[in-house]
């Protein structure tokens, strides 16, 4: 039952990677920022590294024995990471930086859970 319940982490990667890619190619063509601002453009680029690689980390979550621990603590690592620093790339706004070593700290312990 728990890997029927892990599937939708599976899913989930499999939307999220497509995501990554839509940002991958927004952040090459369509991130217009000034010159003075490239530490947003390597922010957003950090994000959406990360963004790819836990992304197929979540496909990788059904066959570890507890799913739904795993990709609920990856998921969430991902939102409060990535989206903390695509939100402050993009708008220039770092309200939620705060966050991002939350986020870091859940996908350390996301690639942990699927250990055990």
């Amino acid at each position: 039952m728990s890997l029927a319940r892990g599937q939708l982490f599976r899913r989930l990667g499999a939307l999220s990677g497509a995501a990554a890619v839509g940002a991958a190619a927004y952040g090459a063509h369509g991130f217009r920022r000034s010159d003075r601002d490239d530490y947003l453009k390597e922010l957003f680029e950090t994000a959406n590294q990360y963004h790819f690689l836990h992304s197929l980390a979540l496909l990788a979550v059904p066959h570890c024995r507890y799913p739904m621990v795993a990709g609920t603590i990856l998921s969430s690592g991902m939102g409060m990471f990535c989206g903390t620093f695509y939100y402050h790339a993009l708008t220039g706004d770092s309200t939620f930086t705060k966050m991002a070593p939350v986020g870091g700290t859940l996908l350390i312990l996301g690639w942990a859970a699927m250990a055990l």
